[in-house]
């Protein structure tokens, strides 16, 4: 499905992790799992991606195996002699809070993103969810000028807000949820906290809702958007890296922010049917087509 249209490249850059994940439904270990998995399966259905990563050596081949499936090129997948990074979580019975069990950063803590030079003049950047460091670090290596969507989460907000905030200035769209919104602009208003970001020079925010769907707000715009209802919510994890993925991978080609919102979040109800990426691996195009059409 990839096409090999230079300008239609995507670059992610995120973490790549093997997870231990307990939900009312089960508990599976060494899941392959982290944020620029997610985000590169989702976004790798529909465009060629080139993902920004490391692991260890005894990341599996099936690992390997399912990147190559879902890139146009693994120039900047780096194996280094060590442990991947490892995360373990357990879910309350809500499914929507967590609790992390464990974190083993392994090779993930010595992380030096090195930018391939066939790969610096990429047209679309997604920075999933990792450190604003890692991210500033790889925007300073592009030569073009990309498009930025920018992913977050509240543990950055936290400790890193000021590299966070550079992130943002030099992104065209950020995705972000309501929580971390408003720990970010200490406001519970949403629409002003959307406001205080698009001042900051960023062009769109996306707030993501749960299972109140989405929105985008832009200087003179807001577009909403519902959910695919899922009856039963396996495994929550990396919903929003996939929402992220599907999304951009919309953009990419030219389809409008609704429709790609809408494709971002059809994925995203793939994902969540099982654990891991086991569902998000085995979607049909004719499934998806359907769920897309019912979200409204």
């Amino acid at each position: 499905m990839s096409n090999m249209n230079k300008s239609n490249n995507i670059m992610i850059l995120g973490s790549i992790a093997l997870d231990s994940i307990e939900t009312k439904y089960g508990k599976e270990s060494d899941l392959l799992g982290g944020s620029a998995t997610y985000a590169t399966i989702a976004a790798g259905i529909f465009s060629s991606i080139i993902p920004v990563g490391i692991v260890g050596d005894d990341f599996p081949q099936s690992g390997h195996d399912i990147f190559s499936k879902y890139s146009y090129n693994l120039n900047n997948l780096i194996t280094k002699s060590g442990l991947t990074f490892r995360w373990g979580g357990k879910y309350h019975d809500n499914g929507d809070d967590r609790d992390t069990i464990f974190t083993d950063l392994g090779v993930f803590e010595s992380f030096d993103p090195i930018i391939n030079n066939d790969d610096k003049n990429v047209s679309w950047v997604f920075l999933a969810n990792i450190h604003p460091s890692l991210q500033l670090k790889v925007l300073n290596q592009c030569t073009g000028q990309p498009k930025v969507v920018l992913d977050t989460m509240n543990l950055w907000i936290q400790t890193s807000k000021d590299e966070l905030v550079e992130v943002i200035k030099r992104s065209d769209i950020l995705l972000i949820n309501e929580s971390e919104l408003i720990e970010l602009c200490k406001s519970e208003n949403i629409k002003n906290s959307a406001r205080q970001i698009l001042d900051l020079g960023c062009g769109k925010i996306i707030v993501k809702k749960g299972s109140k769907g989405a929105s985008c707000y832009t200087k003179n715009n807001e577009i909403n958007i519902g959910v695919y209802p899922i009856k039963k919510v396996v495994d929550p994890t990396g919903a929003g890296d996939v929402f992220g993925g599907g999304f951009i991978s919309g953009l990419v080609e030219g389809l409008s922010i609704y429709e790609s919102m809408k494709r971002g979040t059809a994925l995203a109800s793939f994902c969540i049917e099982d654990f891991g990426v086991n569902r998000l691996i085995n979607i049909e195009h004719k499934e998806l087509n359907y769920r897309i059409n019912l979200i409204e």
